[in-house]
């Protein structure tokens, strides 16, 4: 795609990379920005269009990273600003954007910021401070993700401050306009130095209810743990007033605006909601004013995407988005791998990255997923995660998709450092490394590498629209179309061979495509996990 098209991210296939996890240069454990520049040719040998940094500002890393104490500097575990320019630079070297995490619903406890708001003085609405009730007790019932309250009481202020995180990571009081300017700033900073976007991170936290109501309680029938294990109470409430707040359309109109006077850049936001993350996702990317696409959690959850699953939840995305426009992924930092979440064996994770990568919509890819990387199993004694620690052994926490990447089969640290990791190297992973992949033809690398390509040489399936054919419980044909080329994506996802009649159509196989599987008299029979890929008019 150009470097000048400022549509380059509708349809992009962007690479999360967690840097604490990716490559470390100095032996210490923990991978840096260095280490990402070394592997940048891995990446770009994908064929993906830009890569998603998280967090790697300063930071007490009680959230590794999501916790930011300043926002305009790299921890010096990760490196220097100097390493993150030659970052920038390599990358658009390789064609490839930058996109890098942006905490801005809230800050780290350290943050100048909040010290100074703690005393009242200076800042001193520009978090979210509040009185105790009458006996004490916090101002409401809303509940933090990480457990318990979401009200910290502070002596110094005597106050209560909220956090929608742990205690260690206030909310940010984005009602007050310098709260704003500030943040927008932060993102101009940024800007400057050359990145090309943005992934913003709890999007539509931004925002609580000025009036502090208490948030009703959920009907059981409607729980679920899409956004919180199902051990957290956090799930027994609907959350209308501690997030999805209206007053938050205004400032990312304000967001978009500051991007715009940048050319070809893009924002992604995650939207954390159990109960309307598909509404909030068409809300806030419509009308080309507000951020340019939004991830909901429909294919981040536990529920087995089979047919029938993955068609209703296009039939809603269609039904509602609009003009608005999404960014799918199966996988990220936050969840258990998708190949473990869903049980998949070798030809399921494959099929997984086929249907991933034929949805209407941009798409994330997290590290290792390209490896068919598993969740690992980290023992309580090596746990990093406060959110593991907090709910064990009901919830491991996220540890287990954080565990470094395997670069090399024959180093006891897979070639991810010379010390200690932070984490432990899976050593079922050890077999899956990149080097023992790398020039395997029929690796599930090699797959992604083709899957990516394929994606990339038909229009239709990074920008087209959407239309399904047919979906069972066994089977999903979806047709994307884009000016004159329509392309037919008929998947088998069930471990029995079974028959498909293809819609009507001029049906053609796809000569590139990574499965080779042809259609007889309008007919095809689909091995298990596997696709057919049809063009119209021609191969």
């Amino acid at each position: 795609m150009s470097s000048h098209d400022a549509d380059w991210w509708r349809g992009a296939v962007i690479y999360q990379i967690y840097p604490r996890s990716y490559q470390d240069s100095n032996g210490d454990g923990v991978g840096d920005l260095s280490g990402i520049i070394h592997r940048l040719p891995h990446v770009a040998s994908l064929g993906v269009d830009a890569i998603w940094i998280s967090p790697f500002f300063k930071s007490p890393m009680l959230d590794f990273g999501y916790d930011v104490s300043d926002y305009k500097d790299v921890d010096p575990m990760f490196g220097t600003l100097g390493d993150f320019d030659a970052l920038i630079s390599r990358a658009h070297e390789l064609g490839l954007k930058v996109l890098i995490d942006l905490v801005l619903s809230h800050t780290s406890d350290q943050h100048p910021w909040f010290k100074q708001s703690r005393t009242g003085e200076d800042r001193a609405d520009w978090y979210v401070w509040a009185d105790a009730k009458p006996d004490g007790t916090p101002p409401n019932n809303w509940l933090s993700i990480f457990g318990g309250s979401a009200w910290e009481w502070d002596g110094e202020r005597m106050q209560y401050y909220m956090h929608n995180f742990l205690r260690e990571q206030p909310d940010l009081n984005l009602h007050n306009p310098e709260v704003q300017d500030a943040l927008l700033d932060v993102t101009r900073f940024w800007l400057e130095r050359g990145v090309d976007g943005f992934r913003l991170d709890t999007i539509n936290f931004y925002f609580h209810d000025r009036q502090l109501r208490d948030n009703p309680a959920l009907d059981p029938a409607a729980r679920n743990d899409t956004i919180a294990p199902a051990v957290n109470p956090y799930n027994w409430q609907d959350h209308l007033y501690s997030k999805n707040q209206p007053e938050n359309i205004a400032f990312l109109q304000r967001f978009r605006s500051l991007l715009n006077a940048y050319g070809a850049t893009t924002a992604v936001g995650e939207v954390g909601d159990a109960q309307r993350g598909m509404e909030i996702q068409a809300e806030y990317t419509s009308g080309g004013d507000k951020v340019h696409m939004c991830y909901s959690f429909e294919f981040l959850s536990n529920t087995i995407p089979t047919g029938s699953y993955v068609a209703d939840v296009l039939r809603r995305y269609e039904a509602g988005i609009g003009d608005g426009w999404a960014c799918w992924a199966f996988s990220n930092h936050d969840v258990v791998r998708h190949a473990s979440r869903w049980h998949l064996d070798e030809a399921g994770i494959r099929l997984a990255c086929a249907l991933l990568l034929s949805l209407r919509g941009s798409v994330c890819l997290y590290q290792g997923e390209e490896l068919g990387l598993t969740e690992a199993y980290v023992a309580f004694e090596e746990l990093q995660d406060p959110y593991g620690i907090r709910f064990w052994p009901k919830f491991r926490g996220r540890d287990g998709c954080r565990t470094p990447i395997p670069w090399v089969r024959d180093n006891r640290n897979g070639g991810f450092s010379e010390g200690k990791p932070w984490l432990p190297v899976a050593m079922e992973h050890l077999d899956r490394a990149v080097s023992v992949q790398d020039r395997a033809p029929e690796s599930t690398l090699t797959f992604y590498r083709r899957m990516i390509a394929f994606r990339a040489a038909h229009p239709a399936l990074a920008k087209g629209t959407l239309e399904v054919a047919e979906a069972a419980e066994d089977r999903l044909a979806i047709i994307r179309a884009h000016a004159d080329r329509r392309v037919l994506c008929a998947f088998n996802l069930s471990g029995d061979e079974i028959e498909m009649t293809l819609p009507a159509g001029d049906w053609a196989a796809a000569q590139e495509a990574p499965f080779d599987l042809r259609a007889t008299n309008n007919t095809v029979t689909l091995p298990p996990y596997q696709a057919y890929f049809g063009v119209e008019g021609g191969a």
